[in-house]
């Protein structure tokens, strides 16, 4: 402390008169005959000047001691009363300006103990309006949070389609209601969670692929808790949901076959049917490696068949299937030829080589034509696959629609969609292209009903 330094060589270099050397410096009483007071200040006032002896020192010229003493003092009270009226001139002009009115007056006041006074009613106001702005950034602050808090809520999507059609793939919000509506006693209850973020939550992370960790922050819940919401509700939304993926009745796909299908086809169009792939995370198990890599798409990769009605809603979605295995082994394993009826007609393309089994059960296939051995196409065949492309194409179009709508299919899925499978044999991605193509089935159809 170089303060007290300097107080300790003030002391030594202006020595007081000699005294008994047995005498302890500091503890005669005529040590204090030195200071203008009559006793030493406090060790921080170095303004005082009595912070060092002063009177009396060996080799100090001038008049008697007791003029010494009247001159110093009245110096030191002149200097005071100066400084006194200084700090409140300062306080009464912080106080009017719009800025920090405390600065000046804490930093010129809190010099030492020799300076401090008393606040004023000036300072103390100053004091007051800062506290009351503080109080009421504090009070927005806190209202921001909350309105984050409940910017999911069902409020907040009233007569909102785009924000709907955002969040959710939904076109508009009376479907979302509806959605709620139909999935809300089946949903589960936790205190302090909402139903409807609950269902909220599972569609953004279905529509816009973003993270566990993302949605806990934006719902304000743990992301422990917003993983095992989006499990649950899926789950729910995969049961309920499922009756949804309709196969037709023969009536009623005949009396509402689009003209495109008549003129091509009559009414003997039951589906078109293909087959599409999911990405998924890199198994270290080699044989969940070989059984999943795709030569097509040079990634480990998961297999649907999906199946589609010429009206154009989704009629039938597989399980997920190793994206290895081939389109024909998908259609004849996974259950879809349960479907098929007696005279139907399927579409399908050229990796669907299921003639044979179609026929089987007095059904049969139309797929494009392809050249083996030949230079190219018979005018009739040409003719065939013109006709079965130009209605094909819906097919291509419904599974676009579905992986644009719900990007959780268009990106990498984790492993662990695989691996968790339920009483019944369903694993979570299994869940997921179920539940994606049902709410694909709430939108416009891509077929044009002329």
């Amino acid at each position: 402390m170089p303060e007290i330094n300097r107080g300790k060589e003030a002391l030594v270099v202006g020595k007081a008169q000699p005294r008994s050397t047995r005498e302890k410096s500091g503890q005669h009483p005529d040590l204090f005959a030195h200071f203008l007071s009559g006793k030493k200040s406090d060790l921080y006032q170095k303004d005082d000047p009595d912070w060092v002896p002063s009177v009396g020192l060996t080799g100090q010229q001038g008049g008697s001691p007791q003029s010494t003493k009247e001159t110093g003092n009245s110096r030191y009270k002149r200097r005071m009363n100066r400084t006194q009226q200084r700090l409140k001139a300062e306080a009464a002009a912080a106080a009017e300006t719009d800025d920090d009115p405390t600065t000046s007056y804490v930093s010129d006041n809190f010099c030492c103990t020799g300076t401090q006074t008393e606040l004023t009613g000036d300072a103390i106001e100053a004091m007051t309006t800062k506290l009351q702005s503080l109080r009421t950034e504090n009070i927005q602050l806190s209202s921001d949070v909350a309105h984050v808090s409940t910017s999911y809520d069902q409020s907040a999507f009233v007569d909102k389609d785009e924000k709907v059609l955002f969040f959710t793939g939904l076109p508009t919000y009376q479907i979302l209601l509806v959605l709620f509506t139909f999935l809300s006693p089946h949903l589960p209850v936790r205190k302090s969670l909402d139903k409807f973020k609950q269902l909220m939550l599972t569609l953004m992370r279905l529509r816009l692929n973003v993270s566990t960790t993302f949605l806990s922050y934006a719902f304000n819940w743990s992301i422990a808790t917003a993983s095992r919401i989006v499990t649950d509700v899926i789950d729910v939304m995969f049961i309920c949901m499922k009756p949804l993926i309709i196969w037709p009745d023969r009536d009623q796909l005949q009396k509402t076959m689009p003209m495109q299908f008549r003129k091509h086809f009559g009414k003997k169009c039951a589906v078109i049917i293909d087959c599409f792939e999911v990405f998924i995370e890199h198994p270290s198990n080699l044989i969940a490696r070989a059984e999943t890599w795709s030569s097509y798409k040079h990634h480990n990769t998961v297999k649907f068949l999906i199946g589609i009605t010429p009206q154009g809603t989704v009629s039938y979605i597989s399980n997920a299937w190793g994206g290895r295995v081939s389109d024909k082994y998908i259609t004849e394993n996974c259950g879809f030829l349960d479907n098929i009826l007696p005279g139907d007609l399927v579409l399908a393309d050229r990796g669907f080589n299921i003639q044979a089994t179609l026929g089987c059960r007095m059904a049969h296939v139309q797929i494009p034509a392809f050249t083996p051995g030949k230079s190219q196409l018979a005018p009739v065949d040409l003719e065939t696959t013109r006709k079965i492309a130009y209605v094909r194409i819906h097919v291509e179009c419904v599974i676009g629609c579905v992986r644009q709508k719900y990007t959780i299919l268009g990106g990498i899925l984790p492993i662990d969609f695989l691996m968790c499978k339920d009483s019944d044999g369903y694993c979570t991605i299994d869940k997921i292209g179920l539940v994606c193509c049902a709410l694909v089935n709430f939108c416009p159809s891509v077929v044009d009903f002329d």
